[in-house]
């Protein structure tokens, strides 16, 4: 989607950011487990990301 890992956050996270509208998130990165879906939603609303082009989260 464009996004670049631009830090570790604290933790067990990252944050990304958006270089097309400057938007930045910070995301849980727990390996190989799923995130839920509200985190996700919440993520690349943060991103400034559409939905649609996003796909579907399940």
């Amino acid at each position: 989607m464009g996004c670049q890992e631009i830090a570790n956050g604290k933790g067990s996270h990252r944050k990304w950011h958006n270089p097309t509208n400057n938007k930045v998130s910070t995301a849980p990165d727990w390996g190989s487990k799923d995130r839920a879906p509200g985190t996700v939603r919440a993520i690349i609303r943060e991103l400034g990301i559409s939905r649609k082009d996003f796909g579907s989260i399940k």
